[in-house]
């Protein structure tokens, strides 16, 4: 099994990168804020997973090992592929992840496209003994109402999902109330 590949990145798209290893270049699924952060002849150093089906070789490739076990667990749920593991990686760290799963939130992993209220609900039923308990889960439901009012106002102003959750997450948590999470959140689109 490939556990990780290093080297040049030769291109790149929207939620792949192909790397040059020792002369082959690989193509390897990653996460969209990876792929946006890697730049064309930058060296990188994946952890990776490799799927092998009947048709085909897929490799999946991510930033740290907590990330990779986290795709890993997903995995594991019945009725979670690849795509959509990866695709809620994408919106979702995994300490907010670990969170949603801690606090039983599937509301939270729901706003992932491609994953429904069904599906987000076996996630966190599945996964619930699996993930590390997170300290601080008390003030997840506040802090999850206020996010998600701030997730749904930047939806409403025309940005994506993805993009709604990334500016979300990356708010510092002194920041309170939907206003100030919300001004904190658009500047980051400036």
């Amino acid at each position: 099994m490939i556990r990780m590949v290093r080297g040049p990145v030769i291109a790149r798209g929207k939620d792949y990168l192909v790397i040059d290893v020792g002369g082959i270049g690989y193509k390897v699924s990653v996460t969209e804020p990876a792929a946006l952060a890697a730049n064309i002849n930058e060296q990188v150093m994946l952890h990776t997973y490799l799927q092998v089906r009947e048709d085909a070789l897929n490799l999946f490739g991510f930033s740290d090992v907590e990330e990779l076990a986290m795709f890993e667990l997903l995995l594991g749920v019945n009725g979670v592929g690849p795509k959509v593991a990866l695709s809620t990686l994408s919106v979702l760290s995994p300490d907010m992840l670990r969170m949603a799963v801690s606090a039983e939130e599937p509301a939270m992993i729901a706003r992932v496209p491609g994953v429904g209220k069904r599906t987000a609900e076996k996630i966190v039923l599945e996964l619930r003994d699996k993930v590390k308990q997170v300290s601080g889960i008390q003030s997840l439901a506040f802090a999850s109402d206020v996010d998600s009012e701030v997730v749904d106002a930047l939806i409403s102003l025309g940005y994506s999902v993805v993009e709604a959750q990334r500016a979300v997450q990356k708010l510092p948590k002194e920041a309170v109330g939907v206003e100030e999470r919300l001004r904190l959140a658009l500047s980051q689109f400036t």
